[in-house]
């Protein structure tokens, strides 16, 4: 699943944007970003950093990539991690 701190609308604006996309988008956008910062990736000014965790069946914290903004993830190293949960 995908967790955003935007609206539900400007999370479905940009799944609709990449033509669909086959998991859940979840909105942690009240509490505002209670999700975020949770996993202390929410910045002071109210928005989160880019970040990408994955997490096991259990709940085990696998991987985790957090970055600038302005940054793209390595899309091969996350399915890369991805293949190793199995």
């Amino acid at each position: 699943m995908g967790i955003s701190i935007d609206s539900r609308f400007a999370n479905g604006a940009w799944a609709e944007q990449l033509g669909g996309i086959s998991f859940p988008l979840l909105c942690d956008f009240y509490p505002h970003g209670a999700v975020a910062q949770a996993y202390g990736v929410l910045k002071p000014e109210g928005f989160a950093e880019r970040a990408i965790f994955i997490i096991d069946k259990s709940g085990t914290i696998r991987y985790v990539d957090v970055h600038e903004g302005s940054e793209q993830p390595d899309e091969e190293q996350i399915f890369e991690e991805l293949a190793k949960l199995g």
